[in-house]
């Protein structure tokens, strides 16, 4: 796995972690000893790491690093941020994208971090809905903006490996404060988010 420069895994939770895994593949009936698998252990340690290092992030830190004056008071639209989490329930990935909007009032921030407030949220155990709504909620509370709204599309490996197994299966979830209670708003987001 290539890690960003910023990420150095911690080598006592690496082991940690490596110890379960060790005994997680003997309870499936693997030989963790056999050449395939015996930096598995270690590798599945510092990739979960990685996966869960928004535990470690402060996502409001991250907007309030590039705040700016601005008198702007349209619609600010990042879209199609590509994101990738672990399930809570099965520890199985979902992926896909996030479209973020708000409306500043008086303050901006700097765009990619809107995307680096997205990957923080799913770098963390998550359900989409929650995750949707915490992004959300993190640049209201941070920008105080006249209003925000957020859209996640993603695909689901609990549903496509196991369970149901819907290949093509797509979930979708939104919410929004302030001016996007307007249907109008509201809409031109969603034509602005479908445009391409």
């Amino acid at each position: 796995m290539n890690y960003s420069q910023d990420f150095i895994p911690n080598e006592v939770l690496t082991k940690e972690i490596g110890t379960d895994i060790h005994h997680l593949l003997c309870s499936i009936g693997e030989q963790p000893e056999r050449d395939g698998l015996l930096r598995t252990p270690e590798r599945v340690g510092k990739a979960f790491q990685f996966l869960t290092k928004g535990y470690n992030e402060d996502p409001e830190a991250i907007l309030r690093s590039a705040l700016f004056s601005e008198d702007y008071q349209q619609m600010v639209v990042v879209k199609d941020i590509e994101f990738f989490s672990l399930c809570e329930h099965h520890l199985l990935p979902f992926f896909g994208k996030a479209h973020v909007a708000y409306i500043p009032n008086g303050t901006i921030t700097g765009l990619s971090k809107i995307a680096r407030v997205v990957d923080v949220f799913a770098r963390r155990l998550q359900v989409q809905e929650r995750m949707t709504t915490q992004i959300k909620e993190c640049i209201q509370n941070t920008l105080n903006p006249l209003g925000v709204m957020v859209v996640i599309e993603a695909e689901h490996l609990c549903m496509q490996m196991r369970g149901v197994q819907k290949q093509h299966s797509l979930t979708t979830t939104s919410d929004f404060t302030g001016a996007f209670n307007r249907q109008e708003t509201r809409d031109e987001f969603l034509r602005l988010i479908q445009s391409k």
